[in-house]
């Protein structure tokens, strides 16, 4: 018989049922930022909640061994608690951790990295470096609005998806942003909401380069109006307004009419790198600048040395190595990015960097890996490079760079790179999305017993 609507879900060995409240005292953090408490011999997991709270929380997952719920109410705070700068942060799914100073923050993203090197490849590294930390808010140079149709109302949503749900919620604002995103998005929700076509539309990005710009997902072809309203909106926001009515290549710009290619610069180089709305970019400017001078300084190449740059992009690396004086072999899994990258360095003014097309998760069987590489350079997805890793030890290159966006992988991959001889010589995580759990890092893998100079991936002199 079916359960009356309204009532508690529970399933046969649950401790507490769906929905329920509880109350508990919190001890400790999870590696992802959550509240750890106890519940009648439970362990309780609670979205929101800090160590040494008293809470009342509202369960969303319940086992038999394990609670998950979310922060309902504080009863007693602890003295570390901030007051988030975002109206939406209870809900929103964007941030998580905007309650906690960015002190804790960091040392949370730290016991994360050592936590997961430890525990799948029992490693840790000779030198733990800095944290590279920027703007804990403004940051986002780039952003995704999800844009939902509601039928029974005909109304048009835009927001950011809910935590603990794939309901919306529609902001009117957003901390994270830098301020001229944040603003393009104040202006923009209501035009949407009243274009003919609102019914039609997927998702707005909004992204930061020489001039903001906006990217508009329609599943139809736009009215002549809806068209009209959009080229005055970005006239008079004097915004880029792009439009995607089918895959990327149906990209295109309808104001300017003469549409001048998005960039993003690296000033302390020189360099200024092209892409297409729709393009992966580093969503922290700041970050990405750091990241890369700190590339360059560990793996400190040398005139000449030929380094490989795997997943190489727009080329946010090969360009920088190049102009560094490196020999440089950069492959990525588009084809598009790859024309993109390679004109890059054609307008950088920069020889002696090649660029590859390739699927980087199958086992790479192509001339351009027969070069005897000094350095690699790798910068994989979230499920990380276990083939290439070991192809990469396999051909004995001498120092591995990686550029890790989830820390279980990275280990994994440590963990392989270990097993042939390398050592770990140096990793650090970096800040990339502060008020969030998201962790990025860098690692720094020599092969055998070589001493290198401190922070750095040359070989050094013996003591």
């Amino acid at each position: 018989m079916r359960a009356s609507r309204g009532k508690q879900r529970r399933s046969n060995d649950a401790p507490a049922a769906i929905g329920q409240c509880i109350e508990l005292d919190l001890e400790r953090l999870t590696h992802d930022g959550r509240g750890i408490g106890h519940w009648q011999g439970r362990t309780v997991f609670v979205d929101g909640g800090l160590p040494g709270e008293r809470v009342t929380a509202r369960v969303i997952k319940a086992r038999s061994k394990l609670i998950e719920t979310r922060l309902e109410r504080v009863q007693q705070a602890s003295g570390e608690r901030q007051q988030p700068a975002c109206a939406h942060a209870a809900l929103c799914g964007g941030c998580s951790l905007q309650h906690m100073s960015a002190e804790t923050q960091l040392q949370i993203k730290q016991q994360t990295l050592a936590q997961q090197l430890q525990h799948f490849a029992g490693l840790q590294p000779e030198q733990w470096m800095p944290a590279l930390t920027g703007s804990v808010y403004a940051y986002r140079q780039r952003s995704r609005l999800a844009l939902r149709w509601q039928q029974r109302d005909k109304t048009l949503q835009a927001g950011f998806r809910q935590r603990f749900s794939s309901d919306l919620v529609e902001v009117n604002q957003c901390p994270v942003l830098v301020p001229a995103l944040e603003t393009l998005m104040q202006a923009l929700i209501p035009l949407l909401k009243q274009l003919e076509g609102a019914a039609e539309l997927g998702h707005v990005e909004l992204i930061d380069a020489q001039r903001p710009l906006l990217l508009l997902r329609h599943m139809q072809p736009l009215s002549t109006a809806d068209l009209e309203r959009l080229q005055a909106f970005a006239a008079a926001q004097d915004v880029a307004c792009w439009l995607q009515p089918g895959d990327e290549d149906s990209v295109h710009c309808v104001w300017p009419e003469e549409a001048e290619q998005p960039a993003y610069a690296l000033p302390e180089l020189g360099l200024s790198l092209a892409f297409q709305p729709g393009d992966f970019i580093q969503v922290n400017a700041g970050i990405n600048r750091q990241m890369i001078t700190q590339a360059l300084a560990w793996l400190a190449v040398e005139p000449g040395e030929a380094v490989l740059d795997l997943f190489c992009g727009l080329g946010n690396f090969a360009l920088p190595l190049a102009q560094a004086g490196a020999r440089v072999t950069a492959v990525e899994g588009s084809k598009a990015m790859v024309g993109r990258a390679t004109a890059n360095a054609r307008e950088n003014q920069l020889t002696g960097l090649h660029f590859y097309q390739a699927d980087l998760s199958k086992p790479v069987d192509a001339d351009w890996f027969a070069d005897d590489f000094a350095a690699a350079v790798l910068d994989p997805p979230r499920d990380g490079a276990e083939l290439l890793v070991q192809q990469l030890a396999a051909r004995g290159v001498g120092r591995i760079l990686y550029v890790s966006c989830n820390p279980a992988t990275l280990a994994r991959d440590a963990g392989l790179l270990a097993a042939q001889g390398y050592r770990l010589v140096q990793a650090g995580i970096m800040d990339m999305f502060p008020q969030t759990a998201h962790v990025e890092a860098m690692a720094l893998f020599v092969a055998g017993g070589k001493r290198i100079a401190a922070g750095t991936g040359r070989p050094g002199k013996a003591g």
